[in-house]
Order: structure tokens, then sequence, then C-alpha cells
């Protein structure tokens, strides 16, 4: 939401009281040696609040005006770095203020600071109690009773500890048979492996969650007391690649026995030689909640080190049935007549064509570039925007509900919705040159062939959802109930 500009004016004028202050306490700071570090604790509280009106201050004119230049991103990141240290500051000169016996009457001031929040309530509490005296502290009389108590709370951590497990199978001999018993070895993760399951699973973690370099978690761990070689990590990670790979197999199976999923390949780095590579992480989604299905969603995910079309056709060999993704010409292989078992069939995604008209109706865009909107707004594009908004909302009020009621709703509500919006495309089309904008977003739902019908394809078929926005979320916000395993093994792996 963009802010007035009374606002900013508002700010200007705290600006300059806060200056005014901080120029006081620097008159105060000369004054006497006993207030040094007091005063000292006023111009840092004066600096902060300056600084802190002078950020808030960039952001209201960057939501207003958008962005002038990259320059302008790097000198609000730039304040934030300084607020950062002034903070720091300030707390280290209040800690000072604070320790001195007595108390100088300084300038006022005002410093907010947000409220602590609690703290989470599935840490495990210790209560320390400390030893009540016995006796009054005043006249020494044995005649005390608890009254009350006052309670601080601390956050605390415990470091990291290492240790080794040593698992001692004892042998014993049979006096009558001479035969051996003993109990068999503990199971390992990697076999014959020197490590745990635990430090397995944090090295994995930090490489993959955390996206820490093993040469780093090697210097980390040397700095703890253990080393580790970066080979030596480096063949662990190997190893689970292969332990997880039943695992992997697994989700695969459950993503592809769905009859219909949702695709989508993202942008990853990749390390080589001379430099850093773009490479593709793809991503098939099985989630069948929208239409009341019972399997729990999941995620298989398959790495390539760029986007051609074998990618995607590898990926779903043997698997039939409706693949939602965008109009990306990758997935032409798996629509291919002649496939076997049979092709896939294409439902596309209702978002990605709204996009295109929407960047041509966008009022804060528009104005943002400082032209002038009745010049810049297409009133064809936004009334595309407003015809697939209401398209949309029908569809909001039977998400749940099974494929059949899903289904009928469709016919009833949204079919004459999109058949009108086809009808409007075709002759608005009609009156425009092929070089305009609005053109080329119409024709991104018309001219290919069988392109419309892969739009209006979640007419006649309720499990079909209208967008994949489920499946282009972070691969951090993905539900993915036990899929999350997948993205390591197939990384991994890859």
């Amino acid at each position: 939401m963009s802010e007035t500009p009374s606002e900013i004016d508002i700010l200007r004028a705290a600006l300059a009281a806060a200056e005014a202050r901080a120029a006081a306490a620097e008159g105060a700071l000369v004054a006497a040696k006993g207030e040094l570090t007091q005063v000292q604790a006023v111009v840092s509280a004066a600096e902060d609040m300056i600084r802190h009106l002078r950020l808030q201050i960039a952001k209201l004119r960057r939501e207003q005006y958008g962005h002038s230049a990259e320059r302008h991103a790097r000198l609000i990141e730039q304040l934030e770095m300084q607020l950062e240290d002034l903070e720091a500051d300030l707390g280290e000169d209040c800690a000072k203020a604070d320790a001195l016996p007595t108390k100088t009457t300084v300038t006022t001031f005002e410093r907010r600071r947000p409220a602590r929040k609690p703290f989470p309530e599935h840490l495990p509490l210790e209560r320390v109690v400390i030893e009540a005296p016995t006796s009054c502290t005043c006249c020494g009389s044995a005649r005390i009773v608890k009254m009350g108590e006052d309670v601080t709370e601390t956050l605390e951590v415990i470091p990291r500890q290492w240790k080794v497990v040593q698992t001692v199978r004892e042998k014993f001999t049979c006096r009558d048979c001479e035969k051996i018993s003993q109990p068999p070895a503990p199971f390992h993760p990697i076999p014959r492996s020197w490590a745990g399951p635990n430090l397995l699973a944090m090295v994995l973690f930090e490489k993959f969650g955390q996206h820490q370099p093993l040469n780093r978690q090697a210097e980390r761990y040397a700095k703890e007391g253990v080393e580790i070689s970066l080979s030596t990590l480096a063949d662990q990670v190997g190893a689970c690649a292969v332990a997880l790979q039943p695992v992997h197999d697994l989700i695969r199976a459950h993503v592809l026995g769905a009859e219909r999923l949702h695709a989508d390949d993202t942008t990853v780095p990749l390390l080589a030689k001379g430099g850093t590579r773009t490479a593709r992480l793809w991503t098939y989604l099985r989630d069948d909640r929208p239409f009341g299905g019972g399997p729990p969603p999941a995620a298989l995910y398959c790495f390539s080190t760029d986007r051609r079309m074998e990618h995607p056709t590898r990926h779903l060999t043997g698997w039939s049935g409706i693949l939602q993704a965008d109009a990306y010409g990758g997935y032409n292989g798996v629509y291919d007549a002649a496939r076997k078992p049979a092709p896939v069939l294409s439902a596309l995604c209702w978002s990605h064509a709204r996009r295109k008209f929407f960047e041509l109706a966008d009022l804060k865009a528009t104005a943002r570039k400082g032209r002038s909107v009745a010049e810049e707004i297409s009133p064809i594009a936004l009334d595309a925007v407003k015809r697939i908004d209401a398209i949309f909302d029908a569809e909001r009020g039977i998400t749940g509900l099974s494929a059949v009621a899903r289904r009928d709703a469709r016919q009833r509500l949204v079919r004459p919705m999109v058949e009108d919006l086809h009808d409007w495309m075709r002759a608005e089309r009609a009156r425009m040159s092929k070089h305009n904008p609005v053109a080329k977003a119409i024709n991104y739902m018309l001219d290919e062939e069988g392109r419309w019908a892969a739009f209006a394809r979640f007419l006649d078929d309720g499990r079909i959802c209208l967008t994949t926005d489920v499946v282009e979320q972070p691969l951090s916000q993905l539900f993915c109930s036990f899929g999350g395993l997948s993205f390591h093994a197939s990384t991994m792996a890859a």
C-alpha cells in the first residue's frame, strides 16, 4: 500500500526535531566529565531515531514512486546495516549509563523499542530458585514468611556436543555344543561407516537445507575440536544419496501414481569451472485436496543442468494423465499423440494468461514510470483482467468439493463466462494490429493449436485446478508432507 505525501512531511518534521535533540545532546556532552556516558546514550538514541526516520522516509518514497534506480535499493540496504550498528552501539552506551552509581539530569529523549515476543512454548523450562534467606536481612529475626516471588526469564542454548559411541557386543560360547552366541551388529545408515545417523543428517541438512558447502562445515568442525576432511564428508554425502534412493523411489511412485500433476521448473545456481552456471530444478506435485482426494500431497524434485525438452520427457516416462503447467514448449514431448503408453493431456494455467493482461493494465506500474494513465493503460487489457477475475471468484467457492460437484458447478456457473471471454477475445483481436501488445496477450490463449482447449479443459474435469500457483511457491513453503526428502535425494544423486 503506498503512503500519502503528508506522512512524509510528518516524518520530516520528526526528523528535524530529532536532529535538534541530537545537537542539544552533543552540547551537553562537553558540559562535564561525569555526564559523558549518559550523554553518549542520549546521542546514540537520537542518532538511532534519525536513522529510523530516514529509513522510513526512504521506504515511503520507494512505495510511492517505485524504484528510480538500482542505487536506491542499495542505499536502503546500507541504511538498514548502519541502523543495526547504531542499535548495537546504543545498547552498549545504555548499559554503561545504567552501571553509573549516580544519576545526572540530561536532555530527555524517547526511544521506542519493539515489545519482546514471548519465548516459544515448546522449549523446555528449567527453574532455578535462588536460596532464600533464613532470617530477616534488616533485624535478623527468623520469623519470615514468603509473600511472593519475582521471576526473570532468559533464553539460553546448550552448545553442540560431540561424543564417541562405543557399541559393545559380548560373545558367549556354549559349554555343550561349543557354538558362539553374539548379538547382531547395530544398524548403520551406511555400511561400515564411522558416522552416526545424527551426524549424517546434520551434514545433509547444512549442505542442502542451509546451503553450507562442505568445506565450511569442515572448518567449523575443526574449530570445535573434530577434524573431518573435505573428501571424507563428500564420500558420506554420496553414500547417503545411495541410502536415500529407496525413499526417493517410494516418493516417485506415490507422486506418479496420481492421475493429475502440477509441473514447474525453477532456476538454481550450479558451481562449475570458470564460474556459476544456471541449472534447473523440476517440480512435479501431487495435490488432490482441491477436489477432496484422499492420498496425501507430495512433491518430486528432479535436477538437470539445462532446460531441454528431454528432461521432462524422461522424468514422466511411463506416466499418463493430466499435466497442469505453463505453456513452456519443453513439455510438448509428453503431449505427443504418438507417445506410449498414451499422450499426456495439457491443462494450462490461467494465472499465466491473466498476468500478460495485468501487466498492460497495472495502474501502479504506470504511475511509477511517470506516464499518463490515460495513455498507458489499455482498457481492453483492463476489461480482460476483470473478466478473468470473475472466473477466479466463481472458482473460490467450489474448492474442496468432489470432482463431480466441481464439474457440475463449473458447467452451470463458469462455462458461460469462459465462452463469453473466448468470443470477446476473438472479436477484439480481429480489430487489432498483430503487433499490439494486447493482441499478443490474446494470442497466448488462442493462437497456438489446441491451446484454448488446454485452457478450457478444467470445465469438463473437476480434478483440474484453474492455476498452477501451488507448485510455483518457494521450495521452503511447499507442504510436501514427506516429499522434502525427495529434494535431497534427487539433488545429491545428480
